[in-house]
Parts: C-alpha cells; structure tokens; sequence
C-alpha cells in the first residue's frame, strides 16, 4: 500500500539532493527504502516535479499489491508516456517495434513488428522483448524511468529491470522504490544480487523516520502553517515512531471541523487519547489475516503486553505453555489443548517473518511504533482480552522485582479493579521514591481519570498527586484534575485543605501563574487552621518577596507567623520544615541580609529523606537567583551547581529546569555572550504554556539587542519580560528590563518614556522595600532624571536607594551607588570625585565580574577625565572599553567608544587583523551588514554605530559588491566564518 504522499517534503533535503544528483549523472541506477509510509513516494515525486519543470523526461510506473496477469505492466505502463520524448519512426532501432502488441499507443511512432521467433523458444522472444524496451529507452533518453513498489512487482517485471541494469541505455536513471522487509526474496529487489557496472552510477537511498523537529514541520505543514509546541512533537514523535504516512493519519484524525487542533496546546494529551487511523487499522487487519491461529495469539499478547517481550513470556501470555498458568481464567480452553501440541516458538517466527513483530535487543520482541500496537490490539474481540490481560498479570507476577505499573494496566484491563487500585497506587509511590517523579504523576492521573474509579478512593489519590507533581514538571493535566476534585464537595476539609495548598505551589512554581497560585494558597489558608505544618507551608511560600505587590514588612510578617507555627508542632513533618526553612534561607539572600550565607550552611543536604533533600535541591536554585540579583556570582554558579546535583540524585526535576533557565540571566551578567542568544530563543520556545517562566531570556534577549543597537527587538523582549505584572512578574528580573528601557527610549531621543518608565519602575521598588534590586534601575533613572533637569529628584532617589542598600551585602548594588554618585557629582561639576565614584564602580563590576557593567563604568570615568583635560587617560579608558564590548558582541556600545575616540583625537589600541579579501566581509562590513538584513535603512544604521551617512553608503555598497547581491533584500545576516577578525579602530 502506498500512503498518500504529505503536503511537504520534510527532513529529506540531503536525500533529495543525493537523488537529484544521481538523476543527473546517468546511466544511473537508484534505490530508495523505507518502511510503509515513511515517504518514499513523496521524495520521488519531490524529483520529478522537478525534472519536469525543466522539461526532462519522466516516465512512471507503478507496482500493485491487487494486480490482474500482466508482465512487465509497472514498466509497460511508464513506457506509455514516453510518446513526446521519441524520434521520428526512422530513427528508432528497428527492434521497438516488437513492443507495437503492448504499448498500442505508441503503435504509429514505432517501427512494423519484426518476424517473430519460433513459437516454441520463449527465451528468444522474452529477449527481444527486452531488447526493444532497452532501445525506446536509449531513444527517449535523457530520461528518468521510476517503478515504485517494487516489492509488489511481478517475476518478469524484475527481470526485465535487472537486465537493464545490466547495462543501462546511456542517458537513463532508472529509480526504484521498495520496502526492504516485504521483498520476495529479502535483500534482493531484482530478485538476484545487483552489482553496479563500470561506469554506471549507483546510489542507495535509505529514508529513516523523522526526528523530532522534522516532526514538528512536517505537522506545521499539515496544519497550514500554525505553530506547533515542541511538547506535542515529541509526543507525537513517540507515538508514530517518526512514520510521516502515520503523522498525517494522526494528525488528520485529531483535526476538528475548521482544520485545527481541539485545545490547541493540550496537543499532547489529546495524543493520549487517540484512535488509530483507519488506514493503518486496515493495513493491520491485512497483516494479521494471513497468519496462522499460532501466530495470531503471539500478536495478540504483544499486543496486550504493549512492551517488548521475550519469547518466554510470549508464549506463556499466549497460552501456547501448556500448564504456565492454569487457574488464571478458569474455563479457558486453548486451541493447543483442543487440537494437539504446538512447538511455542513456531508462532513467534512466523510473526516475525511476516513483519507483523520485530525482533529487538537483547531477545525482546515488539511492533515498530504504538499505533501498530494499538491497531493489532483494536483486532483482538473484547471478550478474548481479558483472558488474555489475566495471564499477563500472572506471567509479570511472578517476576522480581514485580512490573508495578503493567500490573496496574492489565489488572485494569482485564477487569480487576481491587488490583488495579492497589498496584497504580504502590507503582505511584514506588516510582516517587525512587525519583522518577512524571511516571508517578502518569499514573496517578490515568487512575483519577477513569470513571471507574471509586468516589472514595479520589481524595487519598488527589492527595498523593499533589504532592508529588509539586517537584515535578508535568502540571497541565494535574491542575485540571484538582481544580475539578476541588469544585467538587465530597473531599474532606483536610484533605480539600492540603490538596487546594499542593495546587497553589504547583500553579506559582511550574506553571508560572503565580497570581493564581498564592491566591489559591491564601484560600486553603482556613481549611488548615489545625493543620499548622502544612500552613505554614503556604504562609513560607507567600513569604517570598519577588512577587506580588505587598511590601517586604508583609513578607517578613508571614514568615514569622510561618516559623511560629511550626514551631508549635510536637511531631514535625521533616519535608515540611525543609520547605519552610529553605523559603527562609531564600528570603534571607534575596533580601541581602547579613547573616544569609551562614544560613545556607544549614540547608538538609544530607538526610536521609529524598523528599526533604529535593526541598534542598529547591532552595539551592532559589538561592541562585537570589545571588544573582545582589551581584554574587560566584556565589550563585556554586548554588546552581549545588542544586543540579542534589535535584538530580532526589529526583526533583523542577530546580533543575529551573537553574537551566537562570543560567541564562547569569552568563549574561558575567560575560559569556557568546551563542546566549540562541540558548535564550530556545528558553523561550522551551517555556509557550508559562510565558512567566521566560523572563530570564526576554530579559537577556532584550538586552543583547540593546547592546547591538536593534531597537524593535528590545523593545519587544523588554516588555514581556515582566514590567508591567505587578503580582506575577519576578520583581528583580522586571526592574531589570525596567532599566533597559529607559536606556532604550533615552538612546532614541525619548525623554518623556523614559521618565515614564523610570517612575513606574521606581514606584515598584519603593512598595516593595527592597533596594537592593535597583543595582542597575536606580543609575538608569538618575541618568533621565538628571536630562530632565530634575537635579534634585535625581539626588532624593539616590538618598534614598543608599539607606535601601545600607548593610546589605550586595556587591551590585553598591556598584551602582557609586554611579549613581558619580552621575550627581559629575552633574554638579565635580569632576574628581565622579572620576573616583566612577572608577570604584568599575573595580567593583570587574572583581564580580561583571565586564559589560564594567566598560560602562570606565565609559563614564573617560567622559569626566576628558573634562579634566586628562586626554591619554580618557583615550585609554575608552579604548579599553570599546576592546571589552566588541570582544561581547555589543555593536552599538563599541561603535559609541569609537565615536569618542574619533572626538578625542586619540589613535585607537591596534589589533591585529586579516586583510578581508574576495567575498569575505570586514568586521564594520559585518556591522553594516547585519543592520542592513535586520530591514534598517541607512541612516538608522548610522545612527546606530555612530557612523556617518556618506561612511555608510560606502559600507553598503561594498557589502552588496562581496556578497554579490543587488539589491540590499538580498542581504542575510552574516556567520561568523564570513568575517576576518577584528580590524583597527579606524
């Protein structure tokens, strides 16, 4: 069966390339594999097209699987188009016209018919038969000759193909298509071994399934071009194994009436739940009614067992071990026992020979992908399952240690609810222990999801789920379960109580909702009065200053409140008190206060409890943001690093997607720009459904491009990075993106923004009480203010944010007080004390270090040396600071140095170069180039490096000339293997 070809060719760009290459080089002789629907004829047909487009010759057979008796009709059948491409009749070879009886359309374009041979020697005419074929080939050429299926073909047909290559006709490829596994003889699709001749070009074309993102295109394409999240391509990659024929099918079979997906993002779970395609379910039934009763019942217990087996347990979930399992069912007869004795592994061979299981490592057996699975499943009448689920549960039994989770399946399945209960809930419990958090959340959540579970069985099992999803990262489904247990009224107060804390954790952590999550946490608040353990829990959780709008008093006071109740606990919860104790660690460190450090000191690091060291492993990446927005950077990589290794030992996945993502934030503040952009887009893909999650790289993505003087892309990844989310945005990452855009609207003439933004932002910081957030918001405001001639407000901030940062140990905060200083005094005409605030800072941002913060503060000291008339000296800084932002990539900051070099009059620091030569660009040239394919015209470009009009025009057009390109729409944004280096300042 051939699957209808997909709406795009996708993930076979290099084995389309090696098509067209070999089509092009003939005599060739090409041969393309693949499973069913794995897209050989769309690859095919992907060439074609494009010989015919330019006119070429393509003539196209087919090999059916339903045929009536016609040799050599796949190749007959293509030779029926070949008409156009065909001499005038006097220049065939006169043995075409032996073909006159099979190809009737071509009768008056060919030669009479020459004198037949005897009519006893077969072989002579079957000779000139082919004879004539390989002449029309030879005359039609060049040509493509295509014979799809070649695995249904018929015994002439594959003759007449292996004598054509043989020796092909000059100015032929001939491309066959085939399924490797269901050739006549394996192997072999000419039916005898093919030995490329001299001078003959062979290719082999082997089409695997798709990866993951070629899934992802290949279901965009299919859904007119939507996007389509990552999450539901690797599920949909795990459930067609990568087969596009069964993507389409699946995909199609989940569209709704207008062509979309229901749920949009709940994709994945919609994959869970679906029905096999009716094609493959077909093409299954097909499989399986042509096997023995033998190999039917091996099929039906791989089917049943869903996973790879060995050839012991199939036979004995088969039934084919006499004895294996009597009692199971009683009543059941087997045909073994009605009809004699059967050899067990007979089955087993004849399934594998005939494709329908495929032998895997280490002696397992299986079908290719889950949907094959399911098909056979579907086949099997429902009263002849249950049996056979009940001798699984008695074959996976008797193993050790006992599959908890494929006895929860089959005990289900095969209508032993008791069972089921008892083996979902020790398979839930079995795989938290042991770390593997998402298995338990899967099971917890198919067992509340099924109607047959008791009533009374769904709060202790709401409970367990809660808990567990709390450290996990799965939490789409889990939040849609609770929410609809706790609109319900059958729960308990305690359980409602804990179950309503367990949601509000895992909405503010995973899901990023943390408006919904602390406000589902203040309503359990009641529901725990006699409960302190678990509220103090919440009120630990509500203690923590990033988010909402309350002011650091009210912070505090609930974690005092927090401390004071479990104290008054006689038996402790150890995974609770961790969880408080780590809030207040946390809250400690975000806070600067003095005594944090040693408070980290007595996080549980080594009990004995998993659940109490994940509880470590979560402060530790809480302790790593924290460090980070007080300029302790070091600090924070040894918290980050500290985190990853108990999280992943204790099986807490969320720290560690945590800390990856914090990692972002960090690499940017300490210098390592390099490849951090596209690290930060894939956070941000990796994070659709959380958008909160994100902010780290909004931020960082915003400020990379600030820095490189692209002003729309700062603009839009500053503003989503929080500033305006006052009760969910992460309050030391949003000032951040705060201070960008002031600098942005201040850098584009637009005082009035900037002022408007400095307000919003400050205000913020005011509420919450906590300075030591404002290291580079409060020099950023000072900066407007003070254009503004709003002196005096600019003085009051900076009052105000030195009491703020008082005591505090935060290192960036304390550097940016003195650029804040040195801003005023430099205002105020004090130029040696702003030279002496400004170089302070500068020694600070290098010890923490911090290089971009750095080079601006020598920036600044430059600007008030020059004012002193210390021209070496405010050449030097300047020339030091351009070095440390072009060595970043910050285009726009360097280009502002050189500017200033320019005025100055002072010889940039030389650096060695390469002459840029031919095609390859200069690294101004690569500048200007960048600029140019980000759509900026000429003057924003030099407005943007600081450059004149006339530089750069000049720059454009040389850009044009190398890359040889005529209009600036042309442009792409250069590699970095296109520039030479580094070049001098002028």
């Amino acid at each position: 069966m051939t699957g209808p070809a997909s709406p795009a060719l996708v993930g076979r760009d290099a084995q389309l390339r090696a098509l067209l290459q070999a089509i092009g080089g003939p005599p060739a002789v090409i041969l393309v594999q693949g499973e069913a629907g794995i897209g050989k004829t769309r690859l095919v047909r992907a060439a074609t097209e494009r010989l015919r487009a330019e006119r070429r010759t393509v003539l196209l057979g087919h090999c059916h699987q339903l045929r009536e008796p016609f040799p050599y009709g796949p190749v007959f059948d293509a030779l029926r188009h070949a008409a156009p491409a065909l001499p005038p009749v006097d220049r065939l070879n006169p043995v075409t016209g032996a073909l006159r009886g099979h190809l009737p359309e071509l009768a008056g374009q060919l030669p009479p018919a020459p004198t037949p041979p005897p009519l006893d020697d077969v072989r002579a005419e079957r000779h000139r038969l082919f004879r004539a074929v390989h002449a029309l080939l030879a005359a039609a050429a060049p040509a493509t000759l295509v014979v799809e299926d070649l695995h249904w073909a018929d015994d002439g047909t594959r003759d007449l193909l292996r004598f054509l290559t043989d020796q092909p006709p000059e100015g032929l490829a001939l491309v066959v298509t085939f399924r490797r596994e269901d050739l006549p003889v394996p192997g072999l699709p000419f039916g005898h071994a093919y030995r490329p001749q001299p001078g003959v070009r062979s290719e082999v074309i082997s089409l695997a399934p798709l990866d993951v993102e070629d899934v992802r295109n290949l279901t965009g394409a299919l859904l007119g071009g939507a996007p389509v999240p990552k999450g539901f391509a690797a599920t949909l990659h795990e459930r067609t194994a990568g087969v596009p024929f069964v993507i389409e099918e699946v995909v199609r079979s989940l569209l709704d009436d207008e062509g979309r997906l229901p749920g949009g993002a709940e994709g994945p779970e919609a994959l869970d739940r679906l029905p096999v395609p009716l094609l493959l379910r077909e093409a299954m039934a097909e499989q399986l009614a042509g096997l023995s009763p033998a190999a039917l019942r091996v099929v039906r217990a791989a089917a049943v067992l869903r996973v790879p087996a060995d050839e012991p347990l199939l036979a004995t979930v088969s039934g084919a071990v006499s004895g294996a399992v009597s009692g199971v069912v009683s009543g059941e007869g087997t045909e073994e026992e009605e009809g004699g004795a059967e050899k067990p592994g007979a089955g087993l061979s004849e399934a594998v020979k005939a494709g329908v299981l495929l032998e895997q490592p280490d002696g397992q057996y299986g079908f290719r992908h889950a949907l094959a699975q399911q098909a056979a499943y579907d086949a099997i009448p429902g009263p002849d399952r249950w049996p056979i689920h009940r001798r699984a549960m008695a074959a996976l039994s008797a193993l050790d240690p006992a599959p908890l989770v494929q006895l929860a399946y089959h005990a289900r399945r095969g209508g032993d609810l008791e069972a089921w209960r008892r083996h979902g809930g020790a398979a839930a419990d079995h795989a938290a222990a042991v770390g593997d958090v998402p298995l338990a959340v899967e099971v917890l959540e198919a067992m509340l999801a099924d109607p047959k579970l008791p009533r009374d069985a769904r709060g202790p099992l709401a409970l367990r789920l809660s808990r567990i999803a709390a450290v996990g990262l799965s939490y789409r489904r889990v939040v849609r379960l609770l929410r609809h247990l706790l609109s319900d009224d059958f729960l308990s107060r305690h359980v409602r109580g804990e179950a309503r804390l367990n949601l509000g954790v895992l909405l503010s952590n995973q899901a990023g909702s943390i408006a919904e999550g602390r406000q589902e946490i203040l309503t359990a608040l009641p529901d725990l009065h006699d409960r302190p353990g678990l509220a103090a829990r919440g009120l630990a959780l509500l203690a923590m200053p990033a988010w909402g709008s309350e002011p650091l008093s009210t912070h505090e006071a609930w974690m005092d409140e927090a401390e004071k109740l479990l104290a008054a606990v006689e038996d402790q919860d150890p995974e609770l008190t961790a969880a408080v104790h780590a809030n207040k660690v946390t809250l400690a460190m975000l806070v600067g206060s003095p005594d944090a450090f040693s408070l980290v000191s007595t996080l549980p690091v080594n009990h004995p409890s998993a659940a109490v060291r994940r509880q470590a492993a979560r402060a530790y990446s809480n302790l790593c943001d924290a460090a980070m927005a007080l300029g302790h950077y070091g600090a924070a990589e040894g918290f980050a690093a500290r985190s990853r290794t108990i999280a992943e030992e204790s099986g807490a996945l969320y720290p560690v997607y945590l800390v990856e993502v914090s990692s972002v934030r960090l690499h940017w503040l300490t210098g390592r720009w390099e490849g951090l952009r596209e690290r930060a887009v894939a956070a941000v893909e990796l994070t659709p459904e959380a958008p909160l999650l994100a902010v780290d790289a909004r931020l960082v993505l915003g400020m990379l491009a600030l820095a490189r003087g692209e002003w729309e892309e700062a603009a839009e990844q500053l503003g989503e990075a929080g500033v305006r989310d006052c009760e969910s945005g992460f309050l030391p990452v949003a000032v951040l993106a705060s201070a960008g855009l002031i600098e942005l609207h201040l850098a584009r003439g637009a005082l009035d923004a900037a002022l408007s933004e400095a307000e919003w932002a400050v205000g913020r910081l005011r509420r919450k009480g906590i300075w030591v957030w404002g290291d580079l918001l409060v020099p950023q405001a000072v900066a407007a203010l003070l254009k503004a001639g709003r002196a005096g407000e600019a003085a009051g901030l900076v009052a105000e944010f030195a009491a703020g940062v008082e005591r505090r140990t935060a290192p960036s905060a304390h550097a940016a007080l003195g650029l804040a200083l040195g801003a005023l005094a430099e205002h105020e005409g004090g130029h040696e004390e702003a030279a002496a605030r400004y170089a302070e800072a500068k020694a600070a941002y290098e010890a923490m270090p911090r290089p971009h913060a750095a080079a601006r503060a020598a920036e600044a000291e430059a600007g008030v040396r020059l004012a002193l008339g210390a021209r070496d000296e405010a050449a030097r800084l300047v020339g030091d600071a351009a070095e440390r932002y072009a060595a970043l990539g910050a285009t726009r900051d360097a280009a502002r140095c050189r500017r200033l070099l320019r005025e100055i009059g002072a010889a940039g620091p030389a650096r060695r170069a390469r002459k840029a030569g031919g095609g390859v660009l200069s690294p101004r040239e690569a500048e200007v180039a960048r600029l140019v394919a980000l759509g900026h015209t000429n003057r924003e470009i030099a407005e943007v490096l600081f450059l004149s009009r006339r530089t750069v025009d000049t720059h454009v057009a040389r850009v044009l000339h190398k890359l040889g390109v005529r209009t600036r729409n042309d442009v792409r944004e250069p590699r970095p293997d296109d520039r030479p280096g580094p070049e001098p300042t002028f």
